[in-house]
Order: C-alpha cells, then structure tokens, then sequence
C-alpha cells in the first residue's frame, strides 16, 4: 500500500506498561510507519515521559515526533523544550493549545496553537517539520466552523507544515473540510486521524470529551452488541477499513492511527487496506 501511515501513541505509567509498549512498536513497525507522535499529558503533565518514549523510538529506527502543547507554559519553559527536543535529533513536532489539568486558570504565556507555531518558527526557523491538529467536525470550544477553520489557516500561515485531525467516521465532513481550507488559499496536507473501534464504552467517552461524531447507526448498532466484545470489535474492523478505504480513493495524503498503545486493530485495518490495493491492480 503506498498510502503514508503514522501511529500515535501515549506515554505508560509503569515499567510493565514500557515493556508492552515496546512490544506493540515492534509489531506495528511491520506498517513502515513514516514517523510516530507520542501525546503531551494535559498543561505538559507527561512530558518527561513524552521525551524518554520520542528517543527509544528513534533508537528503534523509527523517527518519532512528541506533541508540544502551550497553555500553561510560559515562553522560556517552550524555549527549553524545543532545545532539547533539537538535541536529541528531533525533527519533528506536533503543536498544539493542549488542555490545562483540572483546577487550572488558563495561564501561561500563550493563547492559541497558532502562538505556538509561530514562537517555534520564530526560535529555531526550519528546524522542525510543524504537524497541527485540524477539526473535520469542529472543535468543541470553537465558536462557530467558520472560526474554527480560520483557527486552522492562522496556524499554517504562522508556520505550520501540515495537519492531523482529531478522528472522525463520516468521510464526505472531511474531504468537505479540505475545500473549505482550498477556498481559503491553504493546500498543506491534513492527513485523517483514524480510530480503531474496540470497545463501545471507551469510544463513548472519547467521543463525548473531543466532539468527535459517532454516527447514530454505529452508535445504534455498538449499544445492541451489549458486552459481546468480539462481535464489537468484528463491526469495528469493518466500519474503520471501509472508513479509511474510502479516504484511499479519495486522495488522502496519509493515515493517521490512534492507536491506543494496542496493535491488533491497526494491523489487521493496514492489511485489508493491502488487500483492497491489491485488488486494484489485478
């Protein structure tokens, strides 16, 4: 499959959570992943973890890119971090406003994503390749769509090389999203973020927090599996490969997993998307 994939994962909390965590990498290292981001915890809390994660994974041979979220931070804590992220070998970031723990007044010495990108250019010029989020079906504190998609050309037009969005299951709401983004003059890649379904209850929540849609009729259909996991994660497979074979056709410029630090899903979603390729050309 010549489609560029990349694979996020999150930082473990326990020596036994690293040892999985290195397992799942060497089986999806199997995709040939173009890199692989590692989150930044809410106002920076894992950002040690952040760091230690980025660099076993280059040692792994994989360049790897950590998320940088501003709120909370001020410009000399951002200004360290970039110096150490540029002394590890790191070319690659994933900027972003990023949300405060709880209990948090907003704070810090930056507002938006686009402040962000625009200090990182500003201190270390083309160093790093500037990744951003991007929000097919806008993002819940947006005040309108229309802000939202002008929030996302202020950030390219401060610097940013490209998008990742937040994962989304109607393909029409994100090729709709990219000539909303020509019209206004932008063409940097916005590359899908893709959500493997595993479980029902975990998608729920994630969906509830982030804004991202879930479908009635997927939502309909998880709620009559119940507890019967595997028929959940059977219908998962299916809704996410027709999901990113659509994408395929329609040009995206790659695909993004969250992975969940798991690697059944995202294996087994790559190699229908082989097959499917593969068909094409017989």
């Amino acid at each position: 499959m010549s489609l560029p994939i990349s694979l996020e994962f999150f930082p473990t909390k326990t020596p036994e959570g690293a040892v999985k965590l290195r397992a799942v990498r060497q089986q999806l290292y199997k995709l040939k992943p173009e890199f692989c981001s590692v989150t930044f915890g809410a106002g920076g809390s894992t950002q040690d973890g952040t760091l230690q994660a980025v660099t076993e994974i280059m040692a792994e041979g994989c360049p790897a890119a950590p998320h940088l979220s501003c709120i909370g931070q001020s410009r000399e804590s951002i200004r360290e971090r970039l110096a150490a992220y540029a002394d590890a070998g790191i070319r690659r970031i994933v900027a972003l406003r990023g949300d405060l723990p709880s209990g948090y007044g907003m704070g810090g010495e930056f507002r938006y994503a686009s402040d962000l990108v625009d200090f990182v250019r500003a201190e270390t010029g083309e160093r790093f390749h500037i990744e951003v989020a991007a929000y097919p079906e806008t993002h819940p504190q947006a005040k309108s769509p229309l802000a939202d998609l002008d929030a996302f050309v202020a950030k390219v037009r401060a610097g940013a090389n490209s998008g990742i969005t937040q994962y989304f299951f109607n393909s029409d709401g994100y090729f709709r999203y990219l000539d909303d983004l020509r019209a206004r003059g932008v063409d940097v890649p916005v590359v899908p973020g893709i959500m493997p379904i595993t479980s029902s209850t975990q998608l729920m929540r994630f969906s509830d927090a982030c804004g991202a849609e879930i479908p009635r009729w997927i939502r309909m259909r998880l709620q009559a599996y119940g507890d019967d996991t595997a028929s959940i994660k059977a219908f998962g497979l299916d809704v996410v490969s027709e999901l990113c074979e659509r994408l395929r056709r329609g040009g995206a410029p790659g695909l993004h997993f969250y992975t969940m630090n798991q690697s059944v899903a995202t294996l087994e979603i790559v190699q229908r998307l082989v097959s499917a390729t593969s068909g094409d050309a017989d």
